[in-house]
């Protein structure tokens, strides 16, 4: 099949990506990236610290 084009946040409205909105080429302006449901986009932990499961996790993958 064929790929449907890729639209960047900062283009769209506010309504559907926290970096939209702002006149022209605009920044973020938030103190970093964030995904379009408003988490932090980079280095942040997602998984809960408590989870059982998290001692069989010997090492956290790096940073690509």
């Amino acid at each position: 099949m064929g790929w449907r084009p890729t639209v960047r946040g900062s283009v769209m409205s506010p309504r559907d990506h926290p970096h939209g909105g702002g006149e022209g080429k605009s920044p973020i302006g938030m103190p970093g990236p964030k995904t379009p449901w408003g988490k932090p986009a980079l280095g942040y932990r997602t998984r809960k610290k408590k989870k059982p499961s998290g001692k069989f996790i010997v090492r956290r993958r790096g940073r690509r």
